[in-house]
Parts: structure tokens; sequence; C-alpha cells
């Protein structure tokens, strides 16, 4: 059973919004953050990341001192204060679509539509919501010290579910009757729609469906929001608290079918052939792979499995060539995290050929998300700074499903997701009263007549 809860939010002056919304405050720095909050004195990166407004944190590793974390709060306060952010009428779900350009196909676009709630921390806590990735103390420090001192759960967490059509009827027939409430384009050029859900029969429906019909979902991107969140409750509940309705007891969450997802890949660069010269190199990977002709071209892998990799043979500044390789049936082994693409590039290459015993601390190997396009990787290349880039196929829901079903960890930089949830078009308040039980609040309403 999958415990969701509408609640009320804080949300931006629609007339505002667009100036309001901002990324995600971790997948830009503080010094990106800070030239664009310093033409945008709305921007809601001055409470994402309020590090911005002290030069001598801008580089410094979170968490912060308490100082940064107050002056977030303080600038919350001053957006309700001043109308930029809004408290919300009442306790809704928010059916939440996001449009972009697609990165790679010019002329077409990348759509999802999420259903934004809170979801139960004792969920989280009891692996009815799922997780893949393994977290940092520092990020969740960090992220623990952002909600303590704002009172507030400003970033909202990714999760995914198995697709449900009685669910997508009923969240499309509202899309199709009812106006929205916000409908922007973001300063990424991010298109963002937004409707209320605030009828309480499709209210205690939508729970209901959850209820009885959604085993689990799976955390998607997030993971550092949602322990957050969740070491805060701990803390919480230790002092005494264990109101079942209290605020603490849930997260902000946007929950997206996962015939919507667009998982992108997680590239691989080294920067040298740990002594093999780009022959010999090539020479070793037959012993793992099925290699086609060099070609000029991008070898864009088509299923996973396989994998494109782009190398000069001559010095550098030369143009290089693609190959595609292609593992060999054998080596692939019957386990959800070893027969990623990821692991077999790990476990075939960079650990018995180049070297890289841990890639999450060796300086030899950079990631690069899937969005930077094959163009970056091969730039890097051709300009003698990478010696090999390795394009993967993008990890499926499916796969990733199969691993947080197994209770496994998927490996280090696996999966990329756009679009990305922003922050400060949702926000959970902590200092709520009470949330609501839907169903309960239905059958109360209906004792009235």
């Amino acid at each position: 059973m999958t415990v969701i809860r509408p609640f009320r939010a804080i949300l931006p002056n629609p007339e505002l919004a667009a100036r309001v919304v901002a990324r995600p405050y971790d997948v830009l720095s503080a010094r990106e953050a800070e030239s664009i909050a310093r033409n945008n004195p709305e921007s809601f990166y001055h409470i994402s990341k309020p590090e911005i407004h002290f030069p001598q944190y801008i580089d410094a590793h979170t968490p912060f001192p308490d100082e940064v974390y107050e002056a977030g709060a303080r600038r919350l306060r001053e957006f309700l204060e001043r109308g930029l952010l809004i408290h919300d009428t009442g306790n809704h779900y928010y059916i939440y679509t996001q449009r972009m350009s697609h990165p790679f196909a010019a002329g077409q676009y990348i759509e999802q539509t999420g259903l934004v709630c809170l979801s139960s921390l004792n969920d989280y806590e009891n692996g009815i919501i799922k997780k893949h990735e393994l977290t940092r103390p520092d990020k969740e420090q960090d992220r623990i010290q952002h909600i303590r001192f704002t009172r507030a759960q400003t970033g909202n967490v990714f999760l995914a579910y198995r697709p449900l059509p009685v669910l997508h009827a009923l969240i499309e027939k509202w899309k199709n009757t009812h106006q929205p409430a916000y409908h922007f384009h973001g300063e990424d050029g991010l298109e963002h729609i937004v409707w209320k859900i605030n009828h309480l029969t499709a209210i205690a429906q939508i729970t209901r469906i959850f209820e009885l019909q959604v085993p689990c979902t799976y955390i998607a991107d997030g993971h550092h929001r949602a322990a957050s969140a969740a070491l805060l409750r701990k803390e919480w509940m230790q002092e005494g608290n264990a109101n079942p309705a209290d605020p603490h007891q849930f997260f902000l969450t946007t929950l997206v079918p996962a015939d919507q997802l667009f998982i992108m890949e997680y590239n691989r660069l080294v920067k040298d052939l740990n002594g093999h010269d780009p022959e010999s190199f090539l020479e070793k990977l037959k012993a793992s792979f099925e290699i086609t002709e060099p070609q000029d071209t991008v070898f864009r892998p088509q299923a996973p499995h396989q994998m494109g990799m782009y190398l000069c043979r001559g010095q550098a500044g030369r143009q290089g060539s693609w190959y595609g390789l292609t593992v060999k049936s054998e080596l692939i082994p019957d386990d959800a995290v070893e027969s990623l693409d990821v692991s077999l590039l790990q476990n075939l290459v960079l650990k018995p050929l180049l070297g890289i015993v841990n890639p999450r601390t060796d300086e030899r190997i950079v990631f690069a998300g899937g969005i930077r396009g094959a163009g970056y990787l091969e730039s890097c290349v051709n300009s003698g700074e990478m010696a090999v880039a390795f394009l993967l196929h993008p990890v499926t829901p499916e796969q990733l499903f199969a691993v947080a079903d197994e209770g496994k960890m998927m490996p280090p930089k696996s999966t990329w997701f756009e679009p990305k949830l922003p922050d400060g078009l949702f926000i959970h308040s902590l200092e709520e009263t009470e949330i609501v039980h839907p169903i309960e609040w239905f059958e109360a309403e209906k004792s009235h007549f």
C-alpha cells in the first residue's frame, strides 16, 4: 500500500512564477547560481542556495555554518511577506506537466506528467518507497540544516511507479476539463503547467488508487532530499513526537509513471590508456566485445550491452573515430547490477585494462551526463584532454526497478533524468498543523448530508 496525501502548498505568485522558479539546487554550482540570481532578486536560488550571498563559502563544501541557512530561512520569510510566494487556499493534489525540447532531435519534445503530493516517510523507512543509490552524509546534513532552518521542504523528490491506466485516465480527464493554475516557461526554457485537484471526491479517489493498486514507488532522482527528510523526522520522533498526521511524517514528491520517464545515459571519459597505445588497446578489447569498423559518425547504442567508444588513434588534436562495442553474451552476468552497462564497462574495461579500480575516487575518470551530447565527448578526446570516451546506453526503467526490487544499489553516476523537478514551484511547510487523511475527510463530509 502506497500512502500519499494532499497538502497546502506554498506556491509562487502566478504572475511572477517564471522569475521565482529555479533549477534544482544540486545541478549547478554556487557560482553558476550566483551569476543568475545576481540579476534576479526574485530567483529561488536566494533561498535554495543561500551560500551565494557569502563569498567565503561559495567554493566551500557542505554543510555550511548556521548563518548560511539562517539567511535562506530569512529570505523565505521575505518572499512570503513580499507576495513572491503564497500559501495555497487548501489541501490539494497537483498535476504537473513539464515539456522540454528534445536535446538531440530538432522539433521534438519530451513531456512528462506527474502527481505532486506528500509521500509517507514510513513508506520510505519500510521499503515501500525503494532506493537505488547510496547517499553521502555531508549532502544529507546540508539538506537537513536547510529544512531545519527554513521549516520547509523546498526540494521535490522524483518518484516513479508502474503505469496504471485508471490513474492515467483520471489525470488526463482532469487536465482536459480544467484550466491550468500555472503555465509558464522557466529561465532555462522548460515549460511548466500545473493543475490543482481541489475536488474532495477526486482527491479521495486518487488516494484510494495508490493505497490499493500501487504496491511501491521508486526514487528516480532526489535520494539526498528523501534521506534528509527521513533523518530529520527521526530526530523529531526521538524528541517524543509521534503524531501520524504531523508534517514531519511526510516529504514532498512528484510521482511519474515509468512510461513517461526520460532517462539519459551517464557517459565516461578517461584521461589516458594506462600504458596502452590505441592499437594494443583495441586488440585487448576484442576479448570481451564484438567491435565494429571505425566510423566518423557517432555510434549510438540501440540496446543494453552496446556502447559507443570514441578513440583518437593519432596525436592529440587530430580527429578520432567511433567504434561500436557489443558485450559478448557469455560475459553478461545474470545479476541486476552486474549486468548494467556501467558495471560491464567497469569490470571489463576500466578496471582490468585502464587500471581504474575505484571510479568514485580515481581522478583519471570523468563522468559526463548524457545531456552534454556526443559532441562534448568528441571535443574532449580531440583536444587531447582525454584519451578515450565511452557513450553508454541509458538504463531502462525496468533495469532501475529490478535493482531497487532486489534491495541493491546502482553504481555511481548511472542515470541522468530529464526534465528535472525545479525548486520553488511547490514547497511543503513543516509549520502546517496537520496533514489530512482524504478518505476520512471524505467520509466525514458525506455524513453531513
